[in-house]
């Protein structure tokens, strides 16, 4: 009997995304219950967060509430550290259980190798000014420093500067991150499968022996990617699991001149 499979999400911004799209989510994540054997957030969830002592940011508690029943119930999360969500710690690791990755995720997926990554960083020259803030951004002293500020104006402060690069697709149409994961597939040692959020631009294409996957911006479209054995499927969530596929891709492609099984 086949193993469950496996769901990816990217880029739902719950904080400043509609209430619709926050009640679907809620929705797609109990309807994973018993029937995923992981999931995996690639970034952005929410359009903030940041972990005090004592305290979460109201604008997640439904979203994180059923994240914690799926992971009671036996399927794996694992949330990638987004440009928005990259201040996780001990809430969503020791309270909930979730595996939090702050960098490049890469792991067996089936038989699938998975290289994924919010995709923030990584187009080269372009973001070369966006790395050096975030790497300040990130620092535990800076950390430590916003943690004293109240919750209340630390969140309007972060709402309020993320406006920028929140809601929107990248300028460049998602070309540069497409050049990214082209240029990772090329490698002697490339993974099967390399997996981006950020651009807010869905893709599944194949590049080379490899497959570039992107499920573009839950807030704006709730798409959803699922992995299956032989299958990736990029897939509109509209109710009900795996009823409104998209597009799909085979893991192997047949040899010239033979017909599809």
């Amino acid at each position: 009997m086949p193993s469950p499979p496996w769901y990816v999400i990217s880029d739902a911004h719950i904080g400043v995304a509609s209430a619709e799209r926050e009640r679907a989510l809620v929705a797609f994540l109990e309807a994973l219950e018993g029937r995923a054997h992981g999931l995996l957030i690639v970034g952005d969830l929410f359009d903030f967060w940041f972990e005090w002592r004592r305290v979460l940011p109201r604008h997640g508690v439904q979203v994180i509430g059923a994240l914690a029943r799926l992971v009671r119930r036996g399927t794996s999360v694992t949330w990638l550290a987004g440009n928005h969500d990259c201040w996780g710690g001990e809430i969503l690791t020791h309270d909930l259980g979730i595996r939090y990755v702050r960098d490049e995720w890469i792991d067996d997926v089936g038989a699938w190798r998975i290289a994924a990554h919010h995709g923030d960083g990584l187009r080269g020259d372009v973001d070369r000014g966006y790395r050096r803030l975030r790497a300040v951004l990130r620092h535990p002293l800076a950390i430590r420093a916003y943690r004293w500020l109240h919750p209340d104006l630390a969140t309007r402060l972060a709402l309020g500067t993320s406006a920028a690069s929140r809601l929107r697709q990248a300028s460049d149409g998602g070309a540069g991150l497409r050049a990214v994961a082209a240029a990772r597939l090329g490698t002697p040692d490339a993974p099967d499968v390399v997996l981006y959020g950020h651009s807010h631009v869905p893709a599944l294409e194949r590049i080379g022996r490899g497959i570039y996957a992107n499920c573009g911006a839950w807030w704006a479209d709730p798409l959803y990617l699922r992995v299956d054995a032989e299958t990736l499927t990029l897939a509109r969530w509209n109710g009900a699991l795996d009823t409104d596929a998209v597009t799909a891709l085979p893991r192997r492609v047949a040899p010239a001149g033979t017909l599809p099984a």
